[in-house]
């Protein structure tokens, strides 16, 4: 039995939970109570001009009628501001962070002109045009010192895994052009405030856990164990999200939905009440033998 056991649930006040998103939180909740630990839930209202008002309380109502019910408070990333720019000036003072004076268009100029077009659907690398320098433009956003190296994890349920991000990626935002807290200081940062020793969540985020564990190496932050779930997938084969339109939970028989969440993680069907669905796929969690 893993002791001080802490996992998370940390879903973005853009729009309701949907079927995709409850497979992320029943599998959060059932890693956290198969190892004794704890499950907090974490609003990540950072990015303001996309939350929508009164959604994370409709967020907090949907995990409640599912039986999914944090151990402790609820706490929302916009009450954090200040443990953000803590981290940023830690970061700066220490040489792994600088600033930026680069637009959208700045950076597809560079690449095309240094023959390495954005490929479709991809993440643009960052060039590096401000490394070394802003030669007068006035600044933007903050970018990570990437340094070079592969990083290497071990995802608990997609095995070993590796990224040179780097040379993938470049050095990546810590703090918006728009004044905006990026997602991957943000996440890093409250996931060690936090205390949290497992991640889990969706697929689609495991490309950014590489990024995720140099800003923890920059921070002299511990690396929190992962597992990224099964997606859920729409009609049209892309991942269903709300972005996509997809549906929010029909919770007229939250078991049902419960049901079909736990199909997606290799759990069988129960029948009975909500309380004794959660007790039966916990005691039948596949992963409990891959979190030391």
């Amino acid at each position: 039995m893993i002791t001080g056991y802490r996992g998370r649930f940390a879903p973005s006040p853009t729009g309701p939970l949907h079927a995709g998103s409850l497979v992320a939180a029943l599998a959060s909740w059932l890693d956290a109570k198969a190892h004794g630990g704890r499950w907090l839930v974490r609003i990540e209202d950072v990015d303001t001009p996309r939350c929508v008002p009164g959604l994370d309380a409709t967020i907090l109502m949907q995990l409640a009628t599912c039986g999914l019910v944090p151990d402790e408070a609820p706490s929302w990333q916009s009450s954090r501001r200040a443990l953000y720019q803590a981290a940023l000036d830690r970061l700066v003072a220490q040489g792994h962070a600088y600033p930026c004076a680069c637009s959208r268009k700045d950076i597809e100029d560079a690449l095309a002109a240094q023959g390495r077009p954005r490929e479709r659907g991809r993440e643009a690398r960052y060039p590096g045009t401000c490394r070394s320098g802003l030669h007068g433009r006035a600044p933007r956003a903050w970018r990570l010192r990437v340094p070079d190296g592969v990083v290497h994890w071990t995802d608990r349920r997609l095995g070993p895994q590796s990224q040179d991000v780097a040379g993938e990626v470049g050095d990546f935002v810590l703090r918006r052009a728009d004044g905006l807290w990026a997602y991957q200081l943000a996440v890093v940062v409250d996931d060690a405030d936090q205390g949290i020793t497992h991640v889990v969540r969706g697929e689609d985020l495991a490309d950014n856990t590489p990024r995720q564990i140099v800003l923890q190496r920059a921070l002299g932050l511990p690396t929190p164990m992962y597992l990224h779930t099964p997606l859920v997938l729409a009609a049209d084969g892309e991942k269903l999200s709300k972005q996509n339109g997809a549906q929010a939970l029909d919770l007229s028989d939250a078991l049902a939905a419960l049901n079909a969440a736990a199909a997606m993680l290799g759990l069988p069907a129960q029948s009975r009440t909500i309380a004794h669905a959660l007790a039966a796929w916990t005691s039948q969690w596949p992963f409990l033998q891959s979190a030391p």
